[in-house]
């Protein structure tokens, strides 16, 4: 088995790229029982090993999202994800909006606009402006993160 620094230090990693299995002590498979080469804390390996145990191991899905610690619903979803776009499918995603859907280019033309009429102007007073024009209300620091970025590119 990995020394317990190596397994600090394989965690961290696996934290730090999302892939940390967040309730390992479910993966009941005997595969990752006391294995130097399957851990129940590399969320990609155990669903990996969960697919292939249905698709190669003819096992029942039931049994393998039971012994993987996954729902059905969770062994369809890396399924479909695995068939779609191959091990990558089963890296998680950041759920949510990515990236500032409100700021489109017609409001971020107008905030040029307006600062180039006013350089004063706070990201509070711009955001109040773009609520008023485009009714969509838009965080101050949201504006300012893009204004920022822009600088940075010219």
């Amino acid at each position: 088995m990995t020394s317990p620094p190596d397994r600090q230090q394989k965690r961290h990693t696996l934290r730090r790229h999302g892939t940390l299995n967040p309730q390992p002590e479910s993966v009941s498979h005997p595969l990752f029982q006391n294995s130097d080469f399957f851990d129940p804390d590399d969320l990609l390996q155990v669903k990996y090993e969960m697919l292939r145990q249905v698709h190669v191991d003819r096992e029942s899905i039931s049994e393998a999202a039971r012994a993987f610690g996954f729902s059905r619903p969770a062994f369809y979803q890396a399924q479909s994800a695995f068939q779609q776009d191959g091990v990558f499918g089963l890296f998680p995603h950041k759920r949510g909006p990515q990236g500032g859907h409100k700021l489109t280019s017609e409001v971020m033309d107008f905030i040029f606009q307006q600062r180039s009429e006013d350089p004063a102007l706070t990201p509070e007073q711009l955001a109040l402006a773009v609520q008023k024009r485009f009714r969509v209300q838009v965080h101050p620091r949201s504006i300012q993160r893009r204004l920022l970025a822009e600088k940075k590119r010219r």
